[in-house]
């Protein structure tokens, strides 16, 4: 175990702690779900960063680095899909959760066939998880009402849902050569 595979594991533990905190009955507890989620958001960035700057990736990390940040935002979307019911929250939630779904199935099959490089995290992916954290930030420090913030947080968590789109098509259009009818004859 090293650093950046126990930030990984204590992004995993927090999220207990932000469904705690989000449904506690208390003026602050939006603002402290919504801490404790930024907390865990920045420990993705930081064990990323000290895996390569301290050449510390491990298989361990590089399978639980992506399964601590999809669950951590399903997770959050979940928690605001419920608090919030309406459409403007939960298409977006549903398009983000269904995307990381087809693109985990679609990596561990490029995986299987030995073309995995094919579908690496891109840069576009990299600002869609930008954004989404940033509005599942504001979303989850606001109650369901129609405010500035809240408004802030639909509009940041759609511009997400269509970056989510776009890489995903960026994605399969990548792996097509691999799951195309003709790669099946070659």
């Amino acid at each position: 175990m090293n650093i950046p595979n126990l930030l990984t594991v204590l992004r995993v533990l927090l999220i207990p702690c932000f469904i705690l905190l989000f449904y506690m009955p208390f003026s602050w507890s939006y603002w402290a779900a919504s801490g404790v989620f930024a907390c865990a958001a920045a420990t993705d960035w930081l064990d990323g960063y000290l895996a390569r700057r301290l050449e510390q990736s491990t298989p361990f990390g590089a399978f639980l680095d992506p399964v601590a940040d999809k669950l951590m935002v399903a997770v959050a979307l979940v928690l605001l899909v419920a608090e919030h019911t309406n459409l403007w929250l939960t298409l977006p939630a549903v398009i983000i959760i269904g995307r990381e779904i087809v693109v985990s199935a679609l990596r561990e099959w490029m995986a299987e066939l030995g073309a995995r490089a094919h579908v690496a995290v891109s840069n576009l992916a990299k600002w869609k998880t930008a954004a989404q954290m940033v509005a599942l930030i504001v979303l989850l420090a606001n109650p369901p009402t129609f405010t500035a913030w809240v408004i802030l947080g639909y509009v940041l968590l759609m511009i997400s849902a269509v970056l989510t789109l776009w890489s995903m098509v960026q994605y399969l259009m990548a792996a097509w050569p691999h799951l195309s009818p003709v790669a099946e004859k070659k």
